[in-house]
């Protein structure tokens, strides 16, 4: 788990990658493609001399969807506590830990509650699967939910995802893959909307009216034109992710998370005897 967060920091997921190479083929701008190329070869840049991808590595966060059989399922929070120490020395990832309130830097990337672990359970199943992300501060700085009227409907959802990233998407490093989640309240709708970026790309919501909404919004943001790093293109957004669950009959809570075009964020599955597989890079050794 140490080499795979390290790892992540260095190289995009596959998803990303592809996506990032189609975004640059149907760009028009001159200053986008410049833009898009540079990218790509910061990113050649990093796997050359392996190295992050970027200087913000952002606060480690692991999603973990663990089987109730797993049989490392006790001993997992400490395990990813101490993933992500060796990381930190052997990556090496900034040290981006700062205890709030103290304002004193960690130094090692972990502290109170940090890594963040975000925990489901698998009846039955005896392997886990992890989530790895880098909440970099640019990506994160766009992040926000509200609690709606009811008589605000999925307009209300529509313009909210808007204001924000029309307000504050410019400071993420876009292109965005945008995550939105909508539910009762503001805590439930953040967990989704960050749960919705560790989708891959271009999946789509097993809803047919979510998934319809998921391109609509996507269109209408690319229809801005922020572009690549905010200097204008065709393409503000790499994608929307809609994640939604039931909700109380007078509230739509909704949140926005957001991630960068360097959106590291990587997901492996390990089995019951300790085997693993990578499942968002292709053609990774540990």
């Amino acid at each position: 788990m140490a080499k795979f967060t390290a790892y992540i920091g260095k190289r995009l997921p596959t998803d990303v990658k592809s996506k990032m190479e189609k975004l640059r083929a149907a760009e028009t701008n001159p200053l986008a493609i410049a833009i898009y190329d540079s990218m790509a070869e910061n990113q050649d840049a990093a796997d050359k001399l392996d190295r992050p991808s970027c200087q913000d590595t952002g606060v480690i966060q692991y999603f973990i969807s663990a089987g109730a059989r797993f049989p490392l399922l006790g001993e997992l929070e400490d395990i990813l506590q101490n993933a992500t120490l060796e990381a930190t020395r052997k990556g090496p990832l900034r040290h981006n830990a700062v205890e709030t309130f103290e304002e004193k830097n960690t130094g090692t990337n972990t502290g109170s509650k940090i890594p963040w672990l975000d925990w489901e359970i698998i009846p039955d199943a005896d392997y886990a699967l992890i989530d790895v992300y880098m909440a970099g501060g640019g990506c994160t700085l766009p992040g926000s939910a509200k609690v709606l009227m009811p008589g605000q409907g999925y307009e209300g959802v529509t313009e909210f995802v808007f204001d924000v990233i029309t307000s504050r998407g410019v400071n993420a490093c876009p292109p965005l893959l945008v995550g939105v989640g909508v539910s009762t309240s503001v805590e439930t709708a953040a967990r989704l909307s960050k749960r919705a970026i560790l989708r891959p790309v271009d999946s789509c919501h097993p809803n047919e009216n979510a998934a319809k909404m998921e391109k609509l919004l996507e269109a209408g943001l690319n229809e801005i034109g922020i572009g690549p790093q905010g200097l204008t293109g065709n393409s503000s957004v790499m994608g929307v992710n809609i994640e939604s669950s039931a909700r109380h009959p007078s509230t739509i809570g909704v949140a926005v998370s957001t991630g960068c075009w360097a959106h590291r964020r990587g997901k492996i599955r390990i089995n019951a005897d300790l085997s693993y597989d990578i499942l968002s890079h292709e053609g990774v050794v540990l």
